[in-house]
């Protein structure tokens, strides 16, 4: 008999550095299908940001120095901003980006996401390296943490799909 455990909510979240925080997370899905849920804008507007938000991908050029602009709508029509360009993308095994809360225009992050093959199931690596302790407690104090949690458990959900497989053959 075959234990299947499901993943979902199972974010590890840590500090290894005044400057950094890593969250882990594995998903029950191939590699190159959750490379693709972070990287095709189709897939990436159903699963990121918390349930009830729409979360609309303005800009994604996918390359070195390519810009990226990801505004997310609540249902009372608020809206936020995030923005930044790519440092790196190695398909289907790393993404590097700068990250940026418009906001809070000037405090910009480096974030640093990995894929790991665990054999039809990928672990995502995710390092947030800030300039400073108090850019990075005050990104720990704006509900990351759960926002990233319903974001992943939407994932989990799309990657159940036959949506999230067929975009990657």
């Amino acid at each position: 008999m075959t234990h299947h455990t499901h993943t979902t909510g199972a974010i590890t979240i840590s500090t290894p550095s005044d400057l950094e925080i890593v969250s882990e997370c594995v998903f029950d899905a191939p590699r190159e299908s959750v490379f693709a849920a972070f990287t095709d804008p189709g897939l990436i507007s159903q699963w990121l940001g918390r349930r009830g938000t729409i979360t609309i991908v303005d800009k994604m050029d996918l390359k070195p120095g390519g810009a990226w602009r990801f505004v997310t709508q609540t249902s009372n029509g608020e809206e936020t901003a995030f923005r930044g360009s790519f440092r790196e993308i190695a398909q289907p095994e790393r993404i590097g980006r700068t990250f940026e809360w418009e906001g809070m225009p000037g405090h910009v992050l480096v974030e640093t996401a990995t894929f790991e093959d665990l054999g039809g199931r990928t672990k995502v690596t995710t390092n947030s390296l800030f300039d400073s302790r108090e850019d990075r407690d005050g990104m720990l104090n704006s509900g990351m943490e759960e926002g990233m949690n319903e974001s992943y458990e939407r994932l989990e959900e799309l990657l159940a799909t036959p949506v999230a497989n067929e975009a990657v053959r």
